[in-house]
């Protein structure tokens, strides 16, 4: 059994080092005093300097974030509505069962197949019905909302099957209105799980390239589209930097989701519910 547990430890060593090593070498990269990737000399941080001067780095960041909140926020609001009518015991209906299996189909789909898909609904409606979509921020922010809902939806369902419904139903019958017991007791004992899955969102929208390049126009060009165009001619130390800034947000963004998804907060807030419901 010892043997068996070196043998494990080995095998998640090598496989967090394969996954891991890629991104270690571009920090490294981006502290390089030269232009050519991989020679050393010295420790600089002058490429970060150059890179926080980059307007078109910057413009296409800032774009990359505009597009990130707004389908982020998009797919939380959808997804928790969707949630909302398929996790009610009473809704057993096949269009419900229906709603709670197709909601998923793409996180299994490619993202090129969402992409142009995408693209030919909005060629289709601009032919046929007189629907214009410009391509730009709004088809991008369309996009992204459609990849990530999915994932909102079974992060936010997850949690509320967790709940105990006999809160709820304590509050229906002590007179709290549907309304009531949605936005006062349901909403804030998903508040870690929404919150999580926003942030879940906002990293896919933030790193997505297939989608973007699929739906993207002139003005709405993402910080990945940029990144990947100017790779085609030639990797440069301020790109690494720009990188590495990149990496140290969604690390950010990464340690917010662990602390709200395995802290203690949850067990307070149905405490705190409990105490509240005979307010109604």
């Amino acid at each position: 059994m010892h043997k068996t547990s070196k043998f494990l430890y080995f095998i998640l060593i090598l496989g967090y080092t394969f996954l891991f090593t890629p991104i270690i070498i571009l920090v490294i990269n981006a502290f390089g005093d030269t232009d050519v990737p991989g020679v050393w000399q010295h420790l600089t941080t002058k490429w970060f300097y150059e890179a926080i001067q980059d307007h078109e780095l910057l413009q296409s960041a800032i774009t990359s974030l505009k597009i990130a909140i707004i389908s982020a926020t998009s797919s939380i609001i959808l997804g928790l509505l969707a949630t909302n009518v398929t996790t009610k015991r009473n809704n057993k209906s096949f269009g419900s069962k229906f709603l709670s299996n197709a909601i998923i189909i793409p996180t299994v789909t490619p993202e090129i197949i969402v992409g142009f898909s995408l693209l030919m609904l909005f060629l289709f409606s601009e032919k046929y019905f007189g629907i214009s979509f410009p391509r730009g921020i709004t088809t991008v922010c369309i996009g992204h909302t459609m990849a990530t809902m999915s994932y909102a939806h079974m992060n936010i369902r997850a949690k509320i099957l967790m709940l105990d419904k006999s809160i709820e139903e304590a509050a229906l019958n002590l007179g709290a209105s549907p309304y009531v017991v949605f936005w006062k007791i349901k909403l804030p004992m998903l508040s870690n799980a929404i919150l999580s899955s926003w942030i879940l969102a906002f990293i896919m929208s933030l790193d997505d390239l297939v989608i973007a390049s699929f739906l993207t126009g002139p003005g709405a060009t993402t910080l990945p589209i940029l990144i990947f165009s100017n790779i085609r001619v030639g990797i440069t130390p301020v790109i690494n930097a720009f990188a590495t800034l990149f990496i140290l947000v969604i690390i950010f963004c990464i340690v917010i989701t662990h602390v709200l998804s395995f802290g203690n907060s949850t067990n307070k807030n149905n405490d705190k519910q409990q105490k509240n419901l005979f307010q109604y």
